[in-house]
């Protein structure tokens, strides 16, 4: 499984995971992506378009999952 590097960030907002990853082209395709229900967070469904992504947790879309460490 993959993983990103928050660096020295706190946290990656849920759209920016996705467009940096190249799961998206853009911010608003990967809003739309995410307002569709087609991403997980730990497994779990989240429609919050700039929801809070921390270290520890998995981000899923499209048969491909990433996990975020510090």
């Amino acid at each position: 499984m993959a993983t990103f590097s928050l660096g020295k960030h706190p946290h990656v907002e849920l759209c920016d995971l996705l467009k940096l990853e190249g799961w998206s082209e853009s911010g608003a395709q990967a809003k739309i992506f995410i307002a569709d229900g087609q991403v997980t967070v730990d497994g779990v469904v989240e429609t919050r378009k700039r929801c809070k992504i921390l270290a520890g947790q998995t981000v899923s879309f499209d048969g491909q999952s990433i996990t975020v460490v510090a």
